[in-house]
Protein backbone atom coordinates (compact mmCIF):
# COMPACT_ATOMS: atom_id res chain seq x y z
CA UNK A 1 0.00 0.00 0.00
CA UNK A 2 1.18 3.40 -1.09
CA UNK A 3 0.10 6.25 0.58
CA UNK A 4 1.60 10.11 0.90
CA UNK A 5 0.36 13.70 2.17
CA UNK A 6 1.01 16.40 -0.27
CA UNK A 7 1.12 20.13 0.56
CA UNK A 8 3.29 23.11 0.99
CA UNK A 9 5.13 23.51 3.50
CA UNK A 10 4.92 19.62 4.27
CA UNK A 11 8.32 18.65 5.97
CA UNK A 12 6.86 19.47 9.61
CA UNK A 13 3.81 16.87 8.83
CA UNK A 14 3.42 14.14 11.62
CA UNK A 15 1.48 12.08 9.06
CA UNK A 16 4.44 9.61 7.90
CA UNK A 17 4.96 8.93 11.47
CA UNK A 18 1.33 7.85 11.88
CA UNK A 19 0.90 6.63 9.30
CA UNK A 20 3.79 4.37 9.02
CA UNK A 21 2.89 2.85 12.46
CA UNK A 22 -0.96 2.16 11.48
CA UNK A 23 0.39 0.32 8.49
CA UNK A 24 3.16 -1.43 10.89
CA UNK A 25 0.08 -2.39 13.34
CA UNK A 26 -2.17 -3.73 10.69
CA UNK A 27 0.45 -5.38 9.68
CA UNK A 28 0.51 -3.99 6.02
CA UNK A 29 3.67 -3.70 4.01
CA UNK A 30 3.39 0.08 3.02
CA UNK A 31 4.85 2.87 2.52
CA UNK A 32 3.80 6.77 3.20
CA UNK A 33 6.04 9.84 2.23
CA UNK A 34 5.41 13.26 2.30
CA UNK A 35 5.42 15.51 -1.02
CA UNK A 36 5.77 19.08 -1.12
CA UNK A 37 3.25 20.04 -4.06
CA UNK A 38 2.78 23.56 -4.74
CA UNK A 39 -0.40 25.42 -5.33
CA UNK A 40 -1.64 25.09 -9.03
CA UNK A 41 0.20 22.30 -9.16
CA UNK A 42 -2.50 19.88 -7.64
CA UNK A 43 -4.16 18.11 -10.26
CA UNK A 44 -1.01 16.94 -12.38
CA UNK A 45 0.56 15.44 -8.92
CA UNK A 46 -3.01 13.55 -7.84
CA UNK A 47 -2.45 12.50 -11.53
CA UNK A 48 1.03 11.09 -11.12
CA UNK A 49 0.63 9.35 -7.63
CA UNK A 50 -2.49 7.99 -9.14
CA UNK A 51 -0.28 6.21 -12.24
CA UNK A 52 2.69 5.21 -9.77
CA UNK A 53 0.31 3.31 -7.81
CA UNK A 54 -0.70 4.96 -4.79
CA UNK A 55 -3.78 3.77 -2.75
CA UNK A 56 -4.54 7.21 -1.48
CA UNK A 57 -2.54 10.31 0.20
CA UNK A 58 -3.71 13.07 2.31
CA UNK A 59 -3.92 16.72 1.33
CA UNK A 60 -3.29 19.66 3.35
CA UNK A 61 -2.46 23.49 3.45
CA UNK A 62 -2.72 25.46 0.88
CA UNK A 63 -4.46 22.33 -1.16
CA UNK A 64 -7.60 20.94 0.14
CA UNK A 65 -9.64 23.52 -1.79
CA UNK A 66 -7.61 22.98 -5.27
CA UNK A 67 -7.67 19.17 -4.77
CA UNK A 68 -11.25 19.24 -3.75
CA UNK A 69 -12.00 20.83 -7.55
CA UNK A 70 -9.49 17.78 -8.91
CA UNK A 71 -11.24 15.01 -7.84
CA UNK A 72 -13.83 12.80 -9.94
CA UNK A 73 -15.92 12.02 -6.91
CA UNK A 74 -16.80 13.84 -3.81
CA UNK A 75 -18.27 12.98 -0.46
CA UNK A 76 -21.63 14.78 0.72
CA UNK A 77 -19.42 16.39 3.46
CA UNK A 78 -16.42 17.83 0.89
CA UNK A 79 -19.62 18.96 -1.82
CA UNK A 80 -20.93 21.03 1.15
CA UNK A 81 -17.44 22.51 2.62
CA UNK A 82 -16.10 22.39 -0.66
CA UNK A 83 -12.60 21.17 0.66
CA UNK A 84 -11.02 17.23 1.25
CA UNK A 85 -8.06 16.48 2.84
CA UNK A 86 -8.27 12.32 2.16
CA UNK A 87 -8.03 11.28 -1.05
CA UNK A 88 -8.58 7.63 -2.32
CA UNK A 89 -7.44 6.39 -5.83
CA UNK A 90 -9.86 3.89 -7.45
CA UNK A 91 -11.57 3.94 -10.93
CA UNK A 92 -10.81 7.76 -10.29
CA UNK A 93 -9.98 10.23 -7.35
CA UNK A 94 -12.54 9.80 -4.39
CA UNK A 95 -11.81 13.22 -1.96
CA UNK A 96 -13.33 13.26 1.55
CA UNK A 97 -12.62 15.02 4.97
CA UNK A 98 -11.82 13.34 8.10
CA UNK A 99 -10.64 17.01 10.08
CA UNK A 100 -14.18 17.60 10.97
CA UNK A 101 -13.42 13.84 12.60
CA UNK A 102 -10.55 15.19 13.83
CA UNK A 103 -11.48 18.69 15.31
CA UNK A 104 -14.83 16.66 17.33
CA UNK A 105 -12.51 13.58 18.82
CA UNK A 106 -10.22 16.22 20.33
CA UNK A 107 -13.18 18.76 21.96
CA UNK A 108 -14.49 15.39 22.84
CA UNK A 109 -12.07 13.75 24.66
CA UNK A 110 -11.80 17.08 26.95
CA UNK A 111 -15.38 17.99 27.08
CA UNK A 112 -17.25 14.45 27.04
CA UNK A 113 -20.63 14.28 24.98
CA UNK A 114 -20.71 17.84 22.42
CA UNK A 115 -24.74 17.79 22.66
CA UNK A 116 -25.86 21.14 24.16
CA UNK A 117 -22.51 22.52 23.90
CA UNK A 118 -21.16 25.97 23.01
CA UNK A 119 -18.30 26.25 20.87
CA UNK A 120 -16.98 29.10 19.19
CA UNK A 121 -14.73 28.03 15.90
CA UNK A 122 -11.93 30.45 14.70
CA UNK A 123 -11.62 30.79 11.11
CA UNK A 124 -13.08 30.38 7.58
CA UNK A 125 -11.22 28.13 5.54
CA UNK A 126 -11.54 24.42 4.84
CA UNK A 127 -10.14 22.76 8.68
CA UNK A 128 -12.54 25.43 9.94
CA UNK A 129 -15.44 24.92 7.44
CA UNK A 130 -14.84 20.92 8.26
CA UNK A 131 -15.27 21.48 11.99
CA UNK A 132 -18.53 23.59 11.97
CA UNK A 133 -20.11 21.16 9.53
CA UNK A 134 -19.03 17.89 12.04
CA UNK A 135 -20.13 19.93 14.90
CA UNK A 136 -22.91 20.90 13.81
CA UNK A 137 -24.37 17.39 13.02
CA UNK A 138 -23.45 17.28 16.78
CA UNK A 139 -26.57 19.37 17.95
CA UNK A 140 -23.86 22.12 19.22
CA UNK A 141 -24.50 25.88 19.75
CA UNK A 142 -22.09 27.37 17.57
CA UNK A 143 -19.94 30.30 17.38
CA UNK A 144 -17.86 31.67 14.20
CA UNK A 145 -15.38 34.30 13.55
CA UNK A 146 -13.42 35.22 11.20
CA UNK A 147 -11.60 38.17 9.97
CA UNK A 148 -13.58 38.82 6.60
CA UNK A 149 -17.26 39.49 7.64
CA UNK A 150 -19.00 38.21 4.33
CA UNK A 151 -17.38 34.71 4.76
CA UNK A 152 -18.62 34.65 8.57
CA UNK A 153 -21.97 35.62 7.20
CA UNK A 154 -21.89 33.28 4.39
CA UNK A 155 -21.09 29.96 6.55
CA UNK A 156 -23.68 31.26 9.43
CA UNK A 157 -26.29 31.24 6.75
CA UNK A 158 -25.01 27.71 5.75
CA UNK A 159 -24.78 25.69 8.86
CA UNK A 160 -27.25 28.27 11.33
CA UNK A 161 -24.02 29.15 13.11
CA UNK A 162 -24.01 32.50 15.44
CA UNK A 163 -21.65 35.56 13.98
CA UNK A 164 -18.83 36.18 17.17
CA UNK A 165 -18.79 39.76 17.76
CA UNK A 166 -17.32 41.80 20.80
CA UNK A 167 -19.45 41.35 23.85
CA UNK A 168 -21.59 38.47 22.82
CA UNK A 169 -22.35 35.82 25.56
CA UNK A 170 -20.11 33.23 25.11
CA UNK A 171 -18.76 30.99 27.71
CA UNK A 172 -18.06 28.22 26.01
CA UNK A 173 -14.84 26.07 24.61
CA UNK A 174 -13.13 26.95 21.58
CA UNK A 175 -11.80 25.45 18.43
CA UNK A 176 -9.47 27.43 16.53
CA UNK A 177 -8.44 26.71 12.66
CA UNK A 178 -6.33 29.50 12.03
CA UNK A 179 -3.30 29.80 10.16
CA UNK A 180 0.19 29.40 12.26
CA UNK A 181 1.33 32.43 13.93
CA UNK A 182 -1.73 34.16 13.20
CA UNK A 183 -2.27 37.48 15.61
CA UNK A 184 -6.14 37.86 17.23
CA UNK A 185 -7.55 41.10 17.76
CA UNK A 186 -7.53 42.05 21.45
CA UNK A 187 -11.16 41.62 21.98
CA UNK A 188 -10.91 37.84 20.54
CA UNK A 189 -7.64 37.09 22.43
CA UNK A 190 -9.56 38.11 25.78
CA UNK A 191 -12.65 36.06 25.01
CA UNK A 192 -10.06 32.97 24.46
CA UNK A 193 -8.18 33.88 27.80
CA UNK A 194 -11.34 33.26 29.62
CA UNK A 195 -12.71 30.41 27.98
CA UNK A 196 -12.31 26.59 29.60
CA UNK A 197 -10.72 25.05 26.75
CA UNK A 198 -9.31 26.09 23.69
CA UNK A 199 -7.90 23.78 21.23
CA UNK A 200 -5.51 24.51 18.15
CA UNK A 201 -5.33 22.89 15.53
CA UNK A 202 -1.48 23.41 14.84
CA UNK A 203 0.61 21.13 16.17
CA UNK A 204 4.47 21.53 17.20
CA UNK A 205 6.15 24.22 16.81
CA UNK A 206 3.38 25.52 14.48
CA UNK A 207 0.89 25.62 17.62
CA UNK A 208 1.74 29.51 18.87
CA UNK A 209 -1.78 30.21 20.31
CA UNK A 210 -0.81 29.45 24.05
CA UNK A 211 2.22 31.42 24.24
CA UNK A 212 0.50 34.59 22.57
CA UNK A 213 -2.86 34.03 25.28
CA UNK A 214 -0.33 33.18 28.22
CA UNK A 215 -2.51 30.46 29.12
CA UNK A 216 -2.91 26.64 28.28
CA UNK A 217 -3.99 25.53 25.08
CA UNK A 218 -4.56 21.89 23.72
CA UNK A 219 -2.68 21.58 20.41
CA UNK A 220 -3.79 20.14 17.14
CA UNK A 221 -1.79 16.30 18.22
CA UNK A 222 -5.00 14.68 19.29
CA UNK A 223 -7.09 16.00 16.04
CA UNK A 224 -4.20 14.85 13.87
CA UNK A 225 -4.32 11.33 15.56
CA UNK A 226 -8.08 10.99 14.45
CA UNK A 227 -8.06 12.45 11.63
CA UNK A 228 -5.20 9.84 10.76
CA UNK A 229 -7.33 7.21 11.61
CA UNK A 230 -10.21 7.73 10.07
CA UNK A 231 -8.16 8.17 6.22
CA UNK A 232 -6.81 4.99 7.27
CA UNK A 233 -10.06 3.04 7.37
CA UNK A 234 -11.04 4.99 4.05
CA UNK A 235 -8.26 3.50 2.17
CA UNK A 236 -8.75 0.15 3.67
CA UNK A 237 -11.93 0.15 2.84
Amino acid sequence: MKLAVIGDPVAHSRSPEIHRRLLREAGIDGSYEAIRVRAGGTESALQRLADEGYTGCNVTSPLKEEAAAACDELSPLSQRIGAVNTIAFGRGAFGTTTDGIGATAALRARLGPLSGREILVLGTGPTARAAIAQLSDDIVRLWLWGRDGAKVEALCAQFGCLAYAQGADFEGAVFSALAPYARLPAEIAATLARSPLVVDANYGERATLGAQLGRDVVDGSEMLEAQARASFGIWLG
